[in-house]
C-alpha cells in the first residue's frame, strides 16, 4: 500500500500510534466514555424506542387534534418528545401528511429562511483500520486504491474548488487510520485556509470554512482542532440499533466501540468544538428506529449542554465497490419513506440544518428541498484527489471513492435549478467567524434572528459567486432573484438596509468577503 502523505508536526497533548495494530488496541479511552453515561445508562435505549414506536402503533393513526397540537410545537421551534415523533411516524391520513409537510417548510422559512447553504466534500484519504461491511474505504477491500493526499496536493485540490468552481465551505473527510492523525488532520486545515486563490476573474477567493468527517476523537485531540479553526465536526452514527452496528461493525476495529461513537459528540463540546454534526447511514435497519435514536441523541445532547446538533445529514446506503449490502438489505429507504423522514426530521428537530448530498438522485433532491433541507453539495468528487485529477465536474472513479454518487450536476447548473424555485444559493460562513456558534447559535435560530443574518449575508456571498464564476446566462438568470431578495431586506430592516447595500455595491465593485 503507497501513500504520498507528508511528516507533520506532533501536537502537544495528543496521543501518536506505532501502526495499525497499536492504532485499534489504544484509541479509545473508557474514562472519557463513562463521564457522559451517568450511572451506566445510555441516552439511546433500544427497548425504551421500541416501547415508544409500539405505543404509538397501538393509538389512532391520524388524531387530528394530537397532531395539529404537536406541529404547533414545531412552529414554536420547540423540540419534540420521543412520545410525538413516534405519533408523526405512524401518521397514514394524506390530509395530514400534506399539513406535516407543509409546516416542516415553514418551520424552515422561519428559521433560516430561502436559503440553501452550498458546499463541497473533499476526501483526504481512503486508508481505514476498519472492515465496515458496508463500505468501499474498508480495511481488506482489495478494489481500492489507497492513497494520503499530501499538502501540495491539497492545494491543488483547492486551486479547482475554489478557484475553478466557486466553493467557499468543504467538509473534510479522513479514514479511521494512524497514517491520518490529529496532526494531518490539522496541517491540511491550515493548508486549506492559508492557500491564496483566485478566480478565473482574477479576484482572490479562497476556502473560508472546513468543516472536518473524520473518527470520533479524544477531548485533548478536539481541542488541537479548535484551535486551527475548524467549523462542524461530524460523525455518523450510521446505525444506532446495537446489534446491527455490532454485526456491521466487527469487534477489535476502532469503529467497533459503540459507545465511543456515540459520546463523540459529548466531548467535542467539552472541548470547545460547540458545532456537531449527526447522521444516520438510512437503508441499515428499520428507519423509525434510527430517527427515534437521532432524537435521542440531540435530546441527550441538549439535557447536558444545552446545545443540539447543529446538522443532522440524511446518507442513503449507495452502491460501493467490494460489496453487494446496498442492494441486499431488507431495511433499504425508497424515496416516499426518505421524504417522511426528512418531514419528521424537520418538525423533531426544528432548529437544526438537514443535509442532503449528491448520493441522491438530482430529481429526488428537487422534491426534498420542501421537506426543509437546509444544506446540500454540488460539482462533487468523492475520489482520492478526484477534482484535480479529472478535468471535468461529473467524472467518478469507482475505485477510489467510498460509494457512487447519483447527482452530478455543476455547481452552476444546481445554482441556476433553484433560481428558478425562488431559491437563493448561500456560500455563508460569517456566522463561525463572528462567533455565532454554539449556544448562540441555537438561540438565535430558535428566536428567528439568524436567519436575518444570513439572508443578508446569503445575498453578499451570492452576488460574490455570480460576478466571479457564473456565465452571462445564469447570472441574467439569477438577477431578478438577487434583486427581489435586497427588496424584501430592504422592507423588513429599513433602518439597516443602506448598510446592507452599502457592501452590496462595495461587491459589486470588487471588494470580497464583507460579512455582518
Amino acid at each position: 500500500m503507497s501513500t504520498t502523505a507528508t511528516a507533520t508536526t506532533p501536537s502537544p497533548g495528543i496521543r501518536h500510534f506505532a501502526n495499525a495494530a497499536d492504532y485499534r488496541k489504544r484509541f479509545v479511552i473508557r474514562e472519557q466514555i463513562d463521564k457522559y453515561l451517568p450511572g451506566g445508562k445510555h441516552f439511546i435505549d433500544d427497548a425504551e424506542i421500541m416501547r415508544n414506536l409500539s405505543a404509538a402503533a397501538d393509538r389512532p393513526a391520524n388524531d387530528a387534534v394530537r397532531v395539529r397540537e404537536i406541529l404547533a410545537k414545531s412552529r414554536a421551534i420547540e423540540t419534540l418528545l420521543p412520545e410525538e415523533t413516534a405519533t408523526l411516524i405512524h401518521v397514514t391520513d394524506p390530509d395530514l401528511l400534506q399539513e406535516m409537510e407543509e409546516t416542516a417548510l415553514a418551520v424552515k422559512l422561519a428559521v433560516y429562511d430561502n436559503r440553501i447553504v452550498m458546499f463541497a466534500p473533499l476526501y483526504m484519504s481512503n486508508l481505514c483500520v476498519n472492515r465496515c461491511t458496508y463500505c468501499g474505504f474498508r480495511c481488506g477491500n482489495e478494489d481500492q486504491k489507497r492513497r494520503v493526499l499530501d499538502m501540495d496536493e491539497v492545494r491543488q485540490e483547492i486551486d479547482v474548488l475554489a478557484g475553478k468552481i466557486g466553493h467557499k465551505r468543504l467538509i473534510a473527510v479522513y479514514g479511521e487510520h494512524p497514517d491520518t492523525s490529529t496532526d494531518y488532520f490539522a496541517e491540511t486545515i491550515r493548508t486549506i485556509y492559508n492557500h491564496p486563490v483566485k478566480s478565473p476573474k482574477g479576484t482572490p477567493v479562497g476556502i473560508r470554512r472546513v468543516n472536518v468527517n473524520a473518527a470520533p476523537l479524544p477531548v485533548e485531540d478536539l481541542r488541537v482542532l479548535k484551535q486551527v479553526g475548524i467549523g462542524t465536526f461530524q460523525v455518523f452514527q450510521e446505525t444506532y440499533h446495537r446489534e446491527t452496528y455490532a454485526r456491521l461493525h466487527p469487534a477489535g476495529t476502532v469503529k467497533g466501540d459503540y459507545d465511543w461513537r456515540t459520546t463523540c459528540f459529548h466531548r467535542c463540546l467539552e472541548a470547545g468544538v460547540d458545532d456537531v454534526g449527526m447522521g444516520v447511514l438510512y437503508g441499515l435497519y428499520d428507519w423509525k428506529f434510527e430517527l427515534m435514536a437521532s432524537l435521542y441523541h440531540a435530546r441527550d445532547l441538549e439535557r447536558q449542554f444545552g446545545i443540539g446538533p447543529h446538522t443532522i445529514s440524511f446518507p442513503r446506503l449507495e452502491p460501493a465497490s467490494g460489496t453487494d449490502l446496498p442492494t441486499t438489505s431488507p431495511y433499504l429507504v425508497d424515496d416516499d419513506t426518505f421524504h417522511r423522514i426528512l418531514i419528521v426530521t424537520r418538525l423533531s428537530v426544528p432548529y437544526t440544518g438537514m443535509i442532503v448530498t449528491c448520493r441522491e438522485r438530482p430529481e429526488s433532491r428537487d422534491a426534498f428541498v420542501r421537506c426543509g433541507v437546509t444544506q446540500m453539495d454540488a460539482s462533487s468528487n468523492i475520489a482520492i484527489k478526484g477534482y484535480s485529477d479529472f478535468a471535468s465536474e461529473t467524472h467518478q472513479e469507482k475505485h477510489r471513492q467510498q460509494f457512487v454518487l447519483s447527482d452530478t450536476r455543476t455547481l452552476e447548473e444546481l445554482i441556476a435549478h433553484l433560481a428558478v424555485e425562488g431559491i437563493i444559493t448561500s456560500f455563508c460562513t460569517a456566522g463561525y467567524r463572528c462567533g455565532r456558534t454554539g449556544g448562540c447559535i441555537m438561540d438565535a435560530l430558535k428566536t428567528g434572528k439568524e436567519g436575518k443574518f444570513c439572508k443578508i449575508n446569503a445575498v453578499l456571498t451570492f452576488r460574490e459567486w455570480l460576478d466571479d464564476f457564473a456565465s452571462d446566462a445564469t447570472r441574467a438568470l439569477c438577477e431578478p432573484l438577487l434583486e427581489r431578495e435586497l427588496a424584501a431586506i430592504e422592507a423588513t430592516l429599513p433602518k439597516f438596509y443602506p448598510t446592507v447595500k452599502a457592501h452590496y455595491d462595495r461587491i459589486c465593485n470588487g471588494e470580497r468577503d464583507l460579512f455582518f
